[in-house]
Parts: structure tokens; sequence; C-alpha cells
């Protein structure tokens, strides 16, 4: 959408606050909705990404992610999922508000500058053909899409392949997210050339447990991926919030 049209349509239907505020600028959230979302820097855990309260260290990582080595290697989120945040991530996932995407973009190339810096290539989490029928996009395609052209990093938009329509993660334990996307990835054989060897940035909207990405990961590694490292819109803070 060029710079003109978007302006002229914004006089015809100016823009409202994801948050319920006065009108914005532009698409996006009031001035007081920016001042309420948790973005995220360091200290974070240099594994899945969950913020420190204080600083533990260079490259210090949380008990779980000690206790439990991931998949992927190294996970970032752009702010916290909460109740600040998340109207703009419902929307852009359920509501067609793919204006969003871009600004997720940047959001992520701010907070994972380091991962995207490393990368070699941009994937995003798949969706199954069936549910991508019905909503008619993958919202985190529409997020690393514009990450990769921000970024110039190559974007595989069909590297990874959901190949059965598991149920929704919403309301499932760690344990059981695991359970559910045990073995729903796979890298389609004409594709494995694309991430052999490379080191791949994971596209996704919300991280929860991890369950998905880690998921995602193995499928990439077996196909020979140097390394998966994983980014995200926003991130829940603890692994008990699993309501989305």
């Amino acid at each position: 959408m060029t710079a003109a049209f978007r302006g002229a349509l914004d006089l015809v239907f100016p823009p409202q606050a994801l948050d319920g505020g006065p009108a914005p600028q532009s698409q996006g959230f009031s001035a007081d909705g920016w001042s309420r979302i948790a973005f995220l820097d360091d200290p974070v855990c240099d594994g899945c990404g969950t913020p420190f309260d204080y600083p533990l260290g260079d490259r210090a990582r949380c008990p779980a992610c000690m206790a439990r080595p991931r998949a992927f290697s190294r996970a970032r989120a752009a702010c916290l999922y909460d109740e600040a945040s998340s109207p703009g991530i419902l929307q852009l996932k359920h509501a067609d508000r793919l204006d969003l995407a871009p600004l997720y973009a940047r959001w992520i190339l701010r907070a994972a500058r380091e991962l995207v810096a490393e990368a070699d290539v941009i994937a995003p989490v798949p969706i199954h053909r069936w549910r991508l029928l019905a909503r008619r996009y993958n919202q985190a395609a529409e997020i690393a899409r514009p990450l990769a052209r921000l970024a110039g990093r190559p974007y595989l938009a069909d590297a990874l392949v959901r190949t059965r329509a598991t149920p929704s993660q919403a309301g499932r334990s760690g344990s059981g997210r695991r359970r559910n996307v045990a073995g729903a990835f796979a890298v389609p054989e004409a594709k494995a050339r694309r991430v052999a060897g490379r080191a791949v940035l994971l596209i996704d909207d919300v991280l929860t447990t991890g369950a998905t990405a880690e998921g995602c990961a193995r499928a990439l590694l077996a196909a020979g991926a140097a390394r998966v490292d994983v980014a995200v819109a926003a991130r829940v803070k603890e692994a008990a919030n699993l309501a989305i």
C-alpha cells in the first residue's frame, strides 16, 4: 500500500487506537497505550528471552533453560504478552489487521538485533493448510516477510510445513503443548537444501512455553540447519499463563 493511498484511506477511515485510547496518528496504539507496553531489553534469559529482574551476567540462562536445553539456540521477544500488548496481536491474528505486521517486524528487528544479524535466512512458523484456508493468511509469515526485507535476509516462506492439523494450544500445559505438536512439522525434501548448513531465524507472533518453536527447530535441525534461533512479537512472562 502506497503512502499516498494510506493517507487518503486514513482521511475516510481515521485510525483507531488498538487499546481504545485517543485516536493515534497512524495504525497502532495511543500515546498512553505505547507507554503501557512492556518492551523487553536486557537483561533477559539468553535461551528463551524471559526477562530477568536484574543482570545475571553475559549469556545467562534461566533455571528452566539450564534444566532442559531447547532445540532452538536462543529466543527473543519484543515485548511481554499482557493486557496492554494483546489487543494488537489478537487483531493481527484474528481480525485481518495485516497493516500491523510491519509494526511488529520493526519491534522484532530492534529486540532481536543480534539474532537477526547472525541469521542466514528468515522463516515463519507455519500453519496447517486447512487453517490457512479458513484464516486466509499466516500471521507469522506476515511479520517475517517485512522483517526479512528490513534486515536484508532471504525469506523462506515454505521452508517448513505443518504436516497435521493440531488442535489449538490454548489452555494446555507445557507438556500437553509439546505432545500436541510432536512430529507436526517437517521440511519438505525439495526445500532441505535451502536450510542445510544455515542459521535460521524462526518468526512467530507469541511465545508461550516454546513447544511450537521447539517442534519447528527440531524439524529444521533434522534437515541440516546449522542453528535455529527464534524471535517473536511478544512472549508470556510465566509459562503458567497458557490462555493464548
